[in-house]
């Protein structure tokens, strides 16, 4: 039952104190300047105690988006070893950001403020981040509440659902010509480690991703059959990749020197256990080719471009690549459009001579 005192205040303004008083439920009050308001809250918090939502209201009060994330990193996190490091980072950001916001106070408006500071702000290697990645620090978060909400009981809804996110890009094909190919394998020729040059050929001829390459072990290497399996794909399923003999090549050779202390392929220097960490000297190798805006995943869309510009299927690319549908590889479709022609013009000049 709600019960309203109307009260002067100190400027002599008249202002409207609701108590909402219902068993098995702490006393409830709030103050406002118009009565209508008043009741309305009323009404609205007594229905909220009568469905049950009550116990979500008051926890939100209780619990700060720190803690929610928190909870989330210690207990939910790990059961997702792929995304861990990149999904804490993504994290710990929300949490520094906003942090201190009771959940009861994070609002659509305050989600989609952080989404236009994302946006606009660059990042510690002096970078804006792209539409894309603020879509993934929009799920990163969304997947707390979504957990919060459903099981923990800490919330009523996920503010994130409301939240517009940034269009993302069309995907870029950015892939080597046949002279940027052949400067930046004689810049990764000349890297102060040699495995360089073989991961930039693998990747080129296998369109396997950078991660995929460097978590290679030798046990996954079939080098009679020129072949790898990958287990850890970025779709979750096992796959097996045709290494072509020029690359195996180097793999064959790599394999009479291999060290015995890791089962990697392409071990770290201080850490053998771990893999190499290439990035500095693959800036290094782009830099010394004079190759503008190419990032090492772009080595995948010139695997996939130049499959496409000699003559193989959209599916045959996305079964190379690992796709599981063709809504990724229809990207490289306009390259294979002079292969379509030739083979309709085969077609034609053999049935009408």
């Amino acid at each position: 039952m709600a019960t309203i005192q109307e009260r002067k205040s100190a400027d002599g303004k008249t202002k409207y104190r609701v108590i909402v008083r219902m068993k098995g439920c702490a006393p409830q009050s709030a103050t406002f300047e118009r009565k209508t308001d008043a009741k309305k809250w009323a009404q609205d918090t007594e229905s909220v105690i009568r469905d049950g939502r009550h116990f979500k209201t008051v926890e939100s009060k209780k619990h700060t988006l720190r803690e929610m994330v928190d909870r989330y990193i210690e207990n939910v996190l790990p059961l997702k070893p792929k995304t861990y490091q990149n999904q804490k980072m993504q994290l710990e950001w929300w949490a520094d950001a906003i942090g201190y916001h009771l959940l009861s106070d994070v609002t659509p408006a305050l989600i989609a403020e952080c989404r236009d500071k994302l946006l606009s702000e660059t990042t510690y290697r002096k970078k804006q981040r792209s539409p894309a990645t603020v879509v993934r620090y929009l799920a990163a978060i969304s997947h707390v509440f979504t957990v919060a909400v459903n099981e923990w009981g800490w919330i009523e809804h996920s503010p994130v659902s409301k939240v517009k996110k940034p269009t993302e890009a069309r995907g870029r094909v950015r892939f080597l010509d046949d002279d940027e190919r052949a400067v930046l394998l004689d810049a990764c020729k000349e890297s102060v480690n040699p495995f360089l040059y073989v991961i930039v050929v693998l990747a080129i001829t296998t369109g396997m991703r950078q991660g995929e390459i460097l978590k290679l072990k030798w046990k996954d290497v079939d080098l009679v059959r020129s072949c790898a399996v990958l287990h850890e794909t970025k779709n979750g399923e096992r796959r097996t990749v045709p290494i072509p003999q020029f690359a195996a090549q180097f793999l064959i050779e790599l394999s009479k020197v291999r060290r015995i202390d890791t089962p990697l392929v392409f071990p770290g220097k201080k850490d053998p256990k771990k893999p190499i960490d290439i990035r500095n000297m693959w800036d290094d190798a782009v830099a010394k080719a004079k190759i503008e805006d190419f990032r090492f995943h772009d080595l995948r869309h010139t695997a996939a471009s130049y499959l496409a510009m000699n003559g193989a299927t959209l599916a045959e690319i996305a079964e190379v690549l690992g796709h599981k549908t063709l809504q990724m590889v229809k990207r490289y479709a306009h390259l294979s459009d002079a292969h379509t022609a030739g083979v309709v013009e085969r077609m034609s000049n053999k049935i009408f001579g």
